[in-house]
């Protein structure tokens, strides 16, 4: 894995069988100045944890869990990345959602 980010996209595309879009999968870009650091970190798993499902992060071919810090920190996902969450469970849907409005949200960091 690079630790450089040259504003290409990390990871591959969310599709399900036969190419078509898994509906369980987002693509999110991370916007905030500082990317996927510890604090912004830990919101992501706070958020995680409120639901019934379970969420992979992918990132230039490198997958973790939802609910480790650290794995979150290991992507190195920078302002202007764009990583794979991926969510399994009852609640799959309504986790990716929170994820994503968490993402665009910056992480409730910058206004």
């Amino acid at each position: 894995m690079s630790g450089t980010n040259d504003g290409s996209r990390c990871g591959k595309d969310a599709e399900g069988p036969e190419g078509r879009p898994n509906p369980d999968a987002r693509i999110l870009t991370i916007v905030n100045r500082r990317g996927l650091h510890a604090r912004a970190s830990a919101r992501f798993v706070q958020t995680a944890e409120t639901f019934d499902a379970e969420l992979t992060i992918s990132r230039d071919g490198l997958s973790v869990g939802g609910q480790s810090i650290m794995g979150l920190m290991m992507l190195a996902a920078s302002q202007g990345c764009t990583i794979e969450v991926t969510a399994t469970g009852t609640d799959a849907t309504a986790a990716l959602d929170a994820i994503e409005a968490l993402v665009a949200n910056r992480f409730g960091e910058e206004h």
